[in-house]
């Protein structure tokens, strides 16, 4: 299996990344991985959507789903999804992190360390398995 390089591990050039995991670097592929690169948020399809129309007028909509699927198959984005909620979506992180989503505002926010995970891999390590994948969700109301 290949390792996927992550964005900002290996170059900041998006199409010596998309050639590094085996992808034609493509306009629209480069130009989404630019945006989600330069975003500190969580964006939704219709976000990079709109971004990516300001880039080149004649982009569609489907166009972006399109390249934000393959670009997760290829492991360079995540898709986060929360319930009834759009997916947003994030550069795959260079170490798991999980996120906090304000249920007044709707905002998502990422929780930093590594306490969470480090209880997480020993409660299933004791429970005699490894960990393929995670992702934990908190859902949280601001403090008056």
């Amino acid at each position: 299996m290949i390792a996927k390089p992550h964005f900002h591990e290996v170059s900041a050039d998006p199409a010596q990344i998309l050639r590094e995991v085996g992808l034609r670097a493509t306009q629209q592929r480069t130009s989404v991985l630019t945006i989600l690169a330069a975003t500190t948020d969580h964006p939704t399809v219709d976000d990079v959507y709109d971004k990516a129309r300001q880039l080149d007028d004649t982009v569609s909509v489907a166009t972006i789903y399109r390249t934000m699927a393959v670009l997760e198959t290829a492991g360079l984005i995540r898709k986060l999804t929360f319930d009834d909620a759009p997916a947003r979506y994030e550069m795959t992180p260079n170490r798991d992190h999980d996120h906090l989503i304000d249920i007044d505002t709707g905002e998502l926010i990422e929780i930093p360390g590594r306490e969470m995970s480090e209880l997480r891999a020993r409660i299933v390590n004791d429970l005699g398995y490894d960990i393929v994948s995670q992702h934990t969700i908190l859902r949280g109301r601001r403090k008056p």
